[in-house]
């Protein structure tokens, strides 16, 4: 793939994921090249400019193998939202459920785009092959995770809603009886 196809292909998929501006997938296709991963030749387009397409390289698919049996490191937590909740006392709570709500909406607007995606992959929700079988287990995490924090983002206008000392007893309650 050219550059720009590789762009394009990590946004709709693995981008879901792994965020990276095409600067930076630009920049890391320049290492590869450079370490002998992948090797480029130029395509004569008519009426455009020429692209440069990219092949994976024996020498990377020893390195992708290798990089893919090295164990993972788990990702860390990040959120300035966050931040601001554990100083809840310091801030007006009305911009914070502003937040929150817009924070809602973008989750559960992520989980119907991988709902409409799992349900075009997989109508029948089962994978045929092991690459499948990865999309499948990503697609599963994607709305699981969207699921659980549009769920979280709700409990939180809840509570930034209620008096101190409310959201404690109603939690005891739930986890007892649930």
């Amino acid at each position: 793939m050219s550059g720009y196809e590789l762009a394009k292909t990590f946004d709709s998929s693995i981008g879901f994921f792994w965020k990276a501006d095409h600067q930076q997938i630009y920049r890391e296709l320049s290492k590869l090249r450079d370490r002998g991963h992948i090797e480029g030749h130029e395509v004569v387009q008519s009426g455009k400019p020429n692209k440069l397409v990219y092949t994976l390289t024996a020498d990377g698919r020893a390195a992708l193998r290798h990089w893919g049996a090295r164990p993972s490191t788990p990702p860390m937590i990040k959120d300035d939202l966050l931040v601001r909740l554990c100083a809840l006392d310091s801030f007006d709570v009305e911009p914070l459920r502003a937040d929150l709500m817009a924070r809602l909406e973008h989750h559960r607007d992520r989980f119907a785009h991988y709902e409409r995606i799992l349900n075009k992959l997989f109508p029948d929700g089962v994978a045929t092959t092991v690459a499948d079988t990865g999309k499948l287990l990503g697609l599963r995490i994607g709305l699981r995770h969207e699921r659980m924090v549009a769920e979280w983002c709700e409990e939180a206008l809840s509570a930034i809603s209620k008096p101190p000392g409310v959201l404690l007893l109603e939690d005891c309650r739930r986890e007892n009886n649930g």
